[in-house]
């Protein structure tokens, strides 16, 4: 069963060893992120699903990682010293694969390191979960609609076993949402955040396949495939959506947010 549903940024920065004094213009997100660890505890869940923008991409499928043990580090950033260890989900993997093959394209990789998208959201929200599984899944550059139907395709698998399933979908909003932002700057960029969080509040999952192409591509955003997936996930239960925080100090959308199922 689905006892959790999440969104989150993954900027590196929040990593302390990273972020080290600019923690500061980020403690809105660090402090979201603390009360969504808060209740993904709470839920107890066995196994974590995490879609990531970041891992290894085909533009014709969708990856899973089946590493058996998955590592968290983050060398490239400048950090040598912070490193989790997770275990694989395989059963799920394999039944999950077994079931969307024949109707997404969906291939199995295999990567020890995980990349920044699953474990930056995992350094706030998995490590006191000693015992977790986690899933990473990297979205594929299928259209909307595609990823919609795949996280439907994750819900008949998640029903169908008897553990319990948290999802986070990984993935920052707009990229250019200041002068100094790494995309650039584009005075329609947040016009798209907005619109993300008023159409997640509404509850109009199809609604997202109708934003402006022109305007996804002004953003420059990382995180639409992901939010996708797990809408596809959460269509027609019963929820409501909460924004724990929204802030981009740094040209960048980061939003925190919870599904609360009723």
């Amino acid at each position: 069963m689905l006892v959790f549903a999440g969104i989150v940024p993954h900027p590196p920065i929040l990593i302390p060893n990273i972020g080290q004094d600019n923690l500061n213009k980020i403690k809105k997100t660090a402090k979201a992120l603390n009360l969504l660890e808060e209740e993904l505890i709470k839920s107890a869940p066995d196994t974590i699903i995490i879609i990531s923008p970041h891992g290894e991409l085909f533009p014709d499928a969708f990856n899973i990682n089946t590493a058996e043990e998955y590592v968290a580090r983050f060398q490239e950033f400048g950090d040598f010293e912070t490193e989790m260890r997770f275990k694989s989900d395989l059963e799920f993997i394999n039944h999950f694969k077994e079931q969307v093959e024949v109707k997404i394209p969906t291939v199995l990789s295999r990567q020890d390191n995980l990349d920044h998208g699953c474990s930056v959201p995992l350094f706030y929200l998995a490590q006191k979960l000693k015992d977790v599984r986690i899933v990473p899944i990297t979205y594929s550059l299928f259209n909307y609609e595609k990823h919609l139907q795949f996280g439907i395709e994750l819900k008949e698998a998640i029903a169908a076993g008897e553990k319990r399933y948290a999802i986070i979908a990984s993935g920052d909003l707009s990229h250019r949402l200041a002068l100094n932002a790494p995309a650039g700057f584009s005075p329609r960029a947040k016009q798209f955040d907005k619109k993300i969080v008023q159409l997640l509040k509404q509850k109009k999952a199809e609604s997202v396949l109708t934003i402006d192409p022109e305007l996804i591509e002004i953003a420059g955003e990382c995180g639409l495939r992901s939010i996708l997936v797990l809408l596809g996930i959460v269509k027609n239960m019963n929820y409501e959506f909460e924004v724990l925080s929204y802030e981009a100090p740094f040209g960048v959308g980061y939003l925190v947010g919870q599904f609360v199922f009723a």
